[in-house]
């Protein structure tokens, strides 16, 4: 082993754990869709999530705060811890409580259309309270200044959240997840819909996040994982291939089935 790959090795040793998954399986009805998944997701780092359509990529982000089970006929086994507390203990683990720290921004844009922008970010802080006007005021400033969107409207908080471009509603669905202050945040695809520029600003955005969160992309963009991640899982019919610093999964991976993927040749 070169010089290079003990000092990655050991970077990986000392970063801090903030998930770790053990043993993890996942079926639809009779169907398995994930295979014994171990996995260690750092803090304050962005993990991307690759691998071709079905291999399980979303079934395992989904099951990182208990989403997969919200479905009709799915089970899961395994572990995963959050902190060292696992989530699938139902006797100290409160889903409510679990989803405010695992916070989620799916592949499609999903404001709320009959809200205001202003009522989109403040929509999941009713779940836990009211707050004083003035301090829902500063939250949502805040949460849409992290997403990179006040500037753009703070004049118009009062209009529709369906009335944004696309780029912008992705960026008001984060806004709207980072209000409620997670830990963790799960992208799932979360630039598939969007054009170049926009998809761009929720790159640097991201870039930006992990300074504050521990970030999971799942991403069909080779290039969009290659510029974000800091690590890179490779996911192939519900197994675990391969995960590796990002720069490592592009440019020497291990197992022939990931070079295969990243170079083009199926997927």
């Amino acid at each position: 082993m070169d010089n290079l790959a003990v000092k990655e090795t050991e970077k990986m040793i000392i970063e801090r754990s903030k998930i770790s998954v053990e043993q993890l399986n996942a079926w639809f009805g009779e169907k398995q869709v994930l295979f014994n998944i171990n996995m260690e997701l750092f803090e304050n780092r962005v993990t991307a999530i690759i691998g071709p359509s079905g291999c399980g990529k979303s079934t395992f982000i989904r099951n990182l705060n208990r989403l997969h089970e919200t479905l009709p006929k799915t089970r899961v086994c395994g572990k995963v811890y959050l902190d060292g507390q696992d989530i699938f203990n139902h006797n100290c683990c409160d889903v409510v409580a679990l989803r405010r720290r695992v916070g989620m921004v799916f592949q499609k844009p999903t404001p709320f259309p009959t809200m205001t922008i202003f009522e989109n970010v403040a929509a999941g802080l009713k779940l836990y309270g009211r707050k004083p006007k003035a301090e829902l005021d500063q939250v949502v400033e805040q949460a849409l200044k992290q997403a990179a969107l006040w500037e753009e409207v703070k004049e118009l908080l009062n209009k529709p959240g369906g009335s944004l471009s696309g780029g912008q509603q992705q960026r008001l669905c984060i806004a709207r997840a980072l209000a409620i202050e997670p830990e963790v945040l799960l992208l799932d695809e979360p630039c598939s819909a969007l054009d170049p520029i926009s998809t761009a600003k929720i790159e640097e955005l991201i870039q930006k996040l992990k300074q504050k969160y521990t970030i999971i992309i799942v991403t069909h963009n080779m290039q969009q994982a290659a510029r974000v991640a800091d690590y890179t899982a490779f996911f192939l019919l519900g197994e675990l291939i391969e995960f590796d610093f990002t720069a490592k999964i592009f440019t020497a991976p291990t197992d022939k089935r990931t070079e295969d993927y990243v170079t083009g040749r199926f997927g």
